[in-house]
């Protein structure tokens, strides 16, 4: 199987995963936070599908300064997060099917102006930066799902709201 292949396999399963959490939210749940110091469901659900476009960072870039290079997703909808969380898809696709697979060994680097928080080769930073970061505050979207009493989807197996 080529990079290429492995790459889209996984770029559309947690794609997939995203959207059937994101699909049982409600826009009134937004401004829900559990703790003072988390953030809200909203902000956290932005960062969730904006993590997916990361792709795109890590891919076309030597390095991702938070400085310079971030910007934060503010959406206020489900809807208009799904439709996001789609086209950001495509257009990780599109790159994907068209760069040569050599890239993924070149090294990129996350940084805060100056001071470099990660470096690896691009093939890292896919798999530690974007999907595992993904993976972590999908993780921390579904407990504040469970709080708000909103059923949460199996992604791995079946949830024990999919058993009841």
């Amino acid at each position: 199987m080529s990079i290429k292949k492995a790459l889209l396999i996984e770029l559309e399963r947690e794609k997939a995963n995203t959207k059937r959490i994101i699909s049982r939210l409600n826009n009134e749940s937004f401004g829900y936070k559990p703790h003072e110091k988390s953030m809200t469901l909203g902000e956290l659900t932005n960062h969730i599908v904006e993590l997916h476009n990361w792709v795109d960072f890590v891919l076309s870039k030597e390095t991702f300064d938070f400085h310079v290079d971030y910007v934060p997703t503010k959406l206020t909808s489900v809807d208009d997060l799904l439709s996001k969380l789609e086209s950001d898809f495509e257009k990780n696709k599109a790159i994907i099917e068209q760069m040569n697979e050599e890239i993924v060994f070149e090294d990129w680097a996350l940084k805060a102006g100056d001071h470099i928080i990660a470096a690896m080769p691009k093939t890292g930073a896919l798999r530690f930066i974007v999907t595992n970061h993904l993976i972590h505050h999908r993780g921390q979207l579904t407990v504040y799902m469970r709080l708000l009493d909103i059923p949460v989807p199996g992604i791995y197996g079946p949830s024990a709201d999919d058993k009841a």
